[in-house]
């Protein structure tokens, strides 16, 4: 099995594991999120132990081996990206499967459990090595954004390029919505770590998409300090002008009267 095959198997079956844990009603809603969490994130390692030995393994829910940082091959998952949307029953939280290589964001499958595109009942896994035709993208632009807490960067640019907000969960369904053509923008200054963005980033790449820092900068995996606290993904088209706004709040920002 090719690792882009292994990425979207083990992302597609971690996604079923997790819709019958919740359909078990064994879990209240506080409880659902970690033993969801738990449950897929030890298929995960275990699986990827199991098949590719030799590589490195970062995932949110392991205790971190810095033993990764000596490989060129890392395997970087998130086994729910969206725990309070997993929780809550919604479509917009996914499962994370990807693998750096040499700090590069070469391999990704996001699987969307709850988004079922296909009339199958087994939700859907956007992959790095199958890439779909992008949608036109419509005259007004949209932005994905937190649904609970927008970054005041995004607000900003949003406002500027006169772009439709659409909040949703996870970071992985954000992500995705660019490529499924739900958005045109993701653009992200919260905070995450890397398990937060390296498949969705990969595949957004793999399609043809911009991904990179806020300042322009490329995203780097397998780092000994996984905080990676931005991020945008959109158009290529639109790339630049975004970047630009960034720049031109940040200036704004650093100049501001105490």
């Amino acid at each position: 099995m090719s690792d882009a095959d292994l990425a979207a198997h083990l992302a597609e079956v971690a996604g079923r594991i997790l819709t019958e844990v919740r359909s078990s009603g064994l879990f209240s809603p506080k409880a659902l999120g970690k033993a969801g969490d738990q449950t897929a994130n030890q298929f995960l390692c275990h699986a990827l132990r199991e098949t590719r030995p030799e590589d490195g393994l970062l995932s949110e829910e392991e205790k971190d081996n810095p033993i990764r940082l000596d490989k060129s091959r890392v395997w970087i998952v998130d086994p729910v990206d969206g725990t309070r949307e997993y929780g809550e029953a919604r479509s917009d939280w996914a499962v994370h499967v990807g693998m750096a290589i040499d700090g590069q964001p070469a391999i990704g499958a996001v699987a969307l459990p709850g988004l079922d595109l296909t009339g199958t009942g087994s939700g859907t896994v956007l992959r790095s090595d199958q890439p779909r035709p992008l949608p036109s993208a419509p005259e007004r632009l949209r932005m994905v954004v937190s649904r609970t807490r927008p970054a005041a960067e995004a607000v900003a640019v949003a406002q500027t390029l006169d772009a439709e907000l659409v909040p949703m969960g996870s970071a992985g369904a954000k992500a995705m919505a660019v490529i499924l053509g739900q958005a045109d923008i993701y653009l992200h200054s919260g905070g995450q770590y890397e398990w937060d963005s390296m498949a969705p980033a990969a595949v957004a790449i793999a399609h043809g998409l911009h991904a990179s820092r806020i300042d322009g900068g490329p995203l780097r995996y397998n780092q000994a300090n996984v905080y990676l606290p931005d991020l945008l993904i959109c158009r290529k088209e639109h790339a630049e002008k975004i970047l630009g706004l960034i720049a031109e709040l940040a200036s704004e920002g650093a100049n501001a009267p105490e």
